[in-house]
């Protein structure tokens, strides 16, 4: 019996708990690509079964999402988030994005407009990038109406990346958890916190000598409704 409590007491959940969302993630992309083949199966005067299947791969996609952000922060607090920095052209980064999420904007007609020199390069961890970005993004097509704008540019040795929606907005709270140390952060509030916590550990990971990476949340923009920016140095 006493063997027995020692077993338990030595099991780590948090490590039980990371190995079934690594999992988890594997099996969601499986049925990610399950339903865009069943997509390309479809008939295309059958809306209504089109937009059944673009709703699930939407939400299947924030799982996703956030089983990635789990596994993330699990690593983070284990010192260990994988940070690979390497040339990265941004048009291929936000093509990469609405190409994952092609299947929703072109059944709910979301207009999605990028404006990005296509020379530009940044050196950032293209695939911890590609997940903060694609966070965002889900968030914009989930509250947007019919437009996102995905923007990027160089300014004072910072790359500065910017997605906005025609949506409501944020909301005021949301405005204010995005000025909070990431030491102030209760990701126990619900997927909010979860995902501004994960975008701050992310841009805070880039770093070049005393200057790190921010993020701002803001309203108005080009579309008048959220504007998330990142700053990358």
């Amino acid at each position: 019996m006493s063997d027995q409590n020692s077993t338990a007491n030595q099991l780590d959940f948090s490590s039980v708990l990371a190995a079934a969302a690594h999992d988890m993630k594997n099996s969601l992309c499986l049925l990610l690509q399950a339903i865009e083949d069943l997509s390309h199966q479809l008939p295309d005067d059958n809306d209504k079964a089109r937009n059944q299947v673009a709703s699930v791969h939407y939400e299947a996609s924030r799982l996703n999402t956030n089983l990635v952000q789990m596994l993330s922060l699990y690593r983070s607090e284990l010192d260990a988030l994988p940070i690979t920095v390497d040339e990265c052209f941004i048009s291929d980064l936000f093509e990469d994005v609405i190409g994952a999420n092609r299947l929703y904007t072109e059944q709910k007609s979301i207009q999605v407009d990028i404006e990005v020199d296509n020379d530009l390069t940044w050196y950032l961890d293209s695939e911890l990038v590609f997940l903060l970005v694609n966070d965002v993004v889900i968030n914009a097509l989930r509250y947007g109406t019919s437009r996102i704008r995905l923007s990027a540019h160089s300014e004072n040795q910072q790359l500065v990346m910017r997605v906005e929606d025609d949506g409501p907005g944020y909301p005021q709270e949301m405005l204010d958890k995005s000025l909070a140390q990431l030491s102030e952060f209760q990701v126990s509030q619900g997927r909010t916190g979860l995902g501004l916590y994960f975008a701050r550990l992310i841009v805070e990971a880039h770093c070049r000598g005393q200057h790190t990476g921010k993020i701002s949340l803001s309203n108005g923009g080009m579309l008048g409704g959220s504007v998330f920016e990142v700053k990358l140095p």
